[in-house]
């Protein structure tokens, strides 16, 4: 595959810094996009996630190699380059690859990389047109600044789970680490609008975004229902706080989410459900009242829906344009004919693998005039090493085995 001219970041460049997911979910979003993305791996350790399995890749022969499904989630469109930047000679080189490039992004420890000179306060005098995006678990500032962050800890000081699961259970975590995925989109979102700036003014600038802020910019409606009645939410389960019936509800045959939104709704859902006079109840006839009165709602319905099949109850709420939909687990997600047309389910070529392929993710954006494109599959740890420092910096082939035999590369 080839870098396509008409991607949208297509001839941005990005020095890639960062590890484990809300910085390379940064990275290969822009990657996507167009960005060329050169990730930097320290030599004989690489990304972290390169371990984290199983699952791994198998090879040829069938034996797994250190490429686990972590890591390839999130690090496409990117190429590998190893450089231990703990060596001066490796500063040195880092540098002559950030005056080629436009982004830079990390996630060291605020002040990690202060002592390797590449702090944006080290760079920004002699690179001022540098886009540097540093990315951290409680941000640049503040008295928990120093301290390491993980997305398991922000979801529980940014509230997420204080509003996760059952009623009566614990506090529960998202199944996915969403607070590092939100940070490392809002950043990608952020690097996109310093972009912007700096084509007006010249100037790239620092942009600094923080684990613990993405994620209680996450709580949106929750986070204002407590900022406006001063009530502390409590944990619903599958319930909405504001929207009821909204609720994983038992069928003839399994489960259904109902997620009716507005007394229209409600009252067709009654209809179908051979109900209509529960539209017609004053403790229901409005979305406040059935807010107000949900326990007493949620009483009635498990008789009601447990009336009618799953598939029965899909087919007669849409024709009624009632929102309901099935719980899948992912191998009916990735089967859905609606996610195969949409082509979530990515394949690229990966010919030292054993199926000589490797399954991926899709990027969910879909852009008419500049489509995202998927140029590289995920690297192997300093799989581009020789040709990124022969094309960017016109290094020879003996100059490149020397650094390698310095263990700077």
């Amino acid at each position: 595959m080839t870098d396509t001219p008409s991607a949208p970041l297509s001839g941005l460049r990005v020095f890639d810094l960062t590890r484990i997911l809300a910085g390379p979910t940064c990275t290969q979003l822009l990657g996507d996009l167009g960005a060329e993305v050169i990730k930097i791996e320290r030599p004989g350790q690489g990304d972290d996630t390169r371990k984290w399995g199983p699952p791994f890749l198998k090879d040829k022969a069938g034996n797994e190699t250190t490429q686990s499904a972590y890591y390839l989630s999130t690090n496409r469109n990117k190429r590998s380059l190893t450089i231990d930047i703990g060596q001066p000679e490796g500063q040195a080189l880092a540098k002559k690859l950030i005056a080629e490039c436009d982004i830079l992004v990390e996630n060291f420890k605020v002040g990690g990389l202060k002592k390797f000179g590449l702090s944006y306060d080290d760079l920004k005098a002699e690179f001022p047109g540098l886009i540097y995006c540093s990315i951290t678990g409680f941000g640049q500032t503040g008295p928990y600044a120093p301290r390491a962050g993980y997305d398991f800890l922000a979801q529980g000081m940014g509230g997420m789970m204080s509003l996760t699961g059952e009623p009566d259970g614990e506090p529960m975590k998202v199944g996915v680490g969403i607070a590092d995925v939100m940070c490392g989109m809002y950043a990608s979102n952020a690097i996109l609008a310093a972009l912007h700036h700096r084509q007006t003014s010249g100037k790239g600038q620092h942009i600094d975004c923080a684990l613990l802020d993405t994620q209680i910019a996450w709580l949106i409606n929750e986070g204002l229902n407590y900022l406006t009645s001063s009530d502390l939410p409590k944990r619903q389960g599958n319930e909405h706080p504001n929207i009821v019936p909204y609720k994983v509800l038992p069928v003839a045959d399994g489960y259904v989410i109902f997620a009716v939104g507005n007394d229209r709704q409600f009252q067709r859902f009654c209809e179908f459900g051979g109900v209509p006079e529960l539209a017609e109840d004053p403790r229901f006839a409005t979305n406040a009242q059935r807010v107000r009165n949900r326990e007493a709602l949620y009483a009635l319905l498990p008789s009601i829906t447990q009336a009618k099949t799953q598939q029965e109850w899909l087919n007669g709420l849409e024709a009624r344009g009632v929102p309901a939909g099935p719980v899948y687990d992912l191998a009916q997600v990735f089967d859905d004919p609606q996610v195969v047309a949409r082509g979530m389910r990515l394949q690229m070529d990966y010919p030292e693998s054993q199926a000589g392929k490797v399954d991926l993710i899709a990027n969910p954006i879909r852009m008419s005039e500049t489509p995202v494109t998927y140029r590289h599959r995920p690297p192997t740890m300093g799989e581009q090493s020789d040709e990124i420092l022969d094309k960017l910096l016109g290094l020879s082939a003996d100059e490149i085995t020397a650094l390698r035999e310095r263990g700077v590369v």
